[in-house]
């Protein structure tokens, strides 16, 4: 019998929304769900294992790859380089392993022009006082910073609307239910999508 092929899932927010809490317990309730492997071009930290947190590059490796189209999305972050190998994401779908890409906004622009099949979620605060709030709990980052952060998820918000589904953060349990229904589970949640863009929209306006 032929094993089903995996799914890709791209998941994005802005900071403070609380994607990575809910990512981590996604896979810590399936199996058959792995979050994907960036290459990238920096030196490994203390404890990071080759192909089990990065794949770990030369710069001249690395762009030879980016320039033979070998990724699905690529980034600069912090002057250095990370990316989505192509060939890594269809290997473990082609097992019928699904994958998790945590990503931003312009890496997931890069991905919907990508030839590859993919399911969009884009977590979303209640409001943007309730993210400030949030971040400011965090207490790890300055006023500056979370001025900067707060900046950015109104530019990274107006893509939201791109994505296939946008899932509320209002309530975590609530929010996990609807991420479970689409990632683990495979249905609809388009009623509740509706509802969750119109939110959208009106933080926005």
């Amino acid at each position: 019998m032929n094993k089903s092929k995996g799914k890709l899932f791209v998941i994005s927010a802005p900071s403070g929304a609380g994607k990575s809490s809910l990512i981590q317990k996604i896979l810590k309730n399936s199996s058959n769900i792995e979050l994907s492997i960036s290459a990238t071009t920096r030196l490994p930290r203390d404890g990071e294992e080759e192909g089990k947190h990065y794949f770990f590059m030369k710069d001249d490796e690395f762009n030879k790859l980016k320039s033979e189209n070998a990724f699905i999305e690529h980034a600069i972050v912090h002057n250095y380089q990370y990316a989505t190998l192509r060939s890594y994401i269809q290997e473990r779908l082609d097992k019928g392993i699904s994958i998790i890409c945590d990503i931003d906004v312009q890496g997931y622009v890069q991905i919907k022009q990508a030839s590859i099949d993919h399911i969009s979620i884009y977590i979303i605060p209640p409001s943007l006082e309730e993210l400030k709030n949030r971040l400011i709990k965090r207490g790890s980052d300055s006023d500056e910073v979370i001025r900067t952060r707060l900046k950015n998820a109104k530019e990274e918000l107006k893509f939201a609307e791109e994505f296939d589904y946008r899932i509320l953060n209002e309530d975590y349990d609530s929010a996990y239910k609807d991420i479970k229904d689409i990632v683990i589970d495979g249905k609809s949640v388009d009623n509740r999508d509706k509802i969750n863009l119109k939110i959208l929209r009106d933080m926005l306006s």
